[in-house]
């Protein structure tokens, strides 16, 4: 019976982010510091009270949005946890104090044979505003439901999708695999995210942006990643340092 534990463990050290590839460093730093100059949607929060209106959906970098806020002299987003979909209570999820039985492309991600994403497997993004006084659409500017995203995290680059939608003001928000991936070493749970603005997410405008060879009925998150990162590393390759 101490098997599965120690095969937990082992699968868990295994688990890896990838190298920040040099445009996607430099795409860092420039845009850390300083305003948005191409603002498409700003009045946004991180879920705190005292950070209300301070971040936005920025179009500085050519065919890709990402977020970014005025605090700190210029700074990107943090991560909180969301952990809707068709596992609520599965894994680190238990304490999860607003999970929510589906995400907002459960009926996108069917045709893939599964019922709805998972987010303690599938690295997913929740991005863009609606049902609050900040309504924010990325569609209208090009992204695809469950097209890839990129995120900048602790010095590394994760490959994510686009899986849920925020509601009122608040930003910054991944699944659980995704934030677990980033942030291996920090306990993170279903109400126990990473508080700094230091990440970075990026996401890509086009047709070419949904993954075509993405094991959807992959069993945890590394495997799923794995899978959508030759195309994500060509997406990534793309931007403009």
């Amino acid at each position: 019976m101490y098997l599965k534990p120690v095969a937990f463990v082992s699968l868990m050290a295994t688990a890896m982010a990838y190298d920040l590839p040099d445009n996607m460093n430099t795409i860092y730093q420039n845009h850390k510091s300083g305003k948005c100059n191409n603002k498409l949607a700003g009045g946004l929060s991180n879920g705190v009270s005292s950070s209300s209106g301070a971040y936005a959906y920025c179009g500085d970098i050519p065919n890709a949005i990402f977020l970014h806020t005025s605090k700190h002299g210029g700074s990107y987003a943090d991560m909180d946890i969301d952990c809707d979909g068709s596992n609520i209570h599965g894994g680190d999820c238990g304490d999860d104090p607003t999970g929510q039985g589906e995400t907002a492309f459960k009926s996108q991600v069917q045709q893939y044979g599964i019922d709805d994403l998972d987010a303690t497997v599938h690295p997913y993004v929740v991005f863009g505003n609606e049902g609050g006084d900040v309504e924010f659409d990325p569609q209208e500017y090009g992204m695809q439901p469950l097209g890839i995203m990129a995120v900048v995290c602790d010095g590394k680059l994760i490959y994510g999708i686009w899986g849920d939608t925020n509601g009122g003001t608040s930003t910054g928000e991944s699944s659980i695999s995704l934030a677990q991936l980033c942030f291996p070493d920090d306990n993170i749970s279903g109400d126990n995210g990473h508080s700094g603005d230091d990440v970075l997410y990026i996401g890509f405008m086009g047709d070419d942006t949904v993954p075509t060879n993405a094991d959807w009925q992959a069993g945890d998150a590394q495997t799923f990643m794995d899978s959508i990162k030759e195309q994500g590393d060509q997406l990534v390759a793309k931007l403009q340092a």
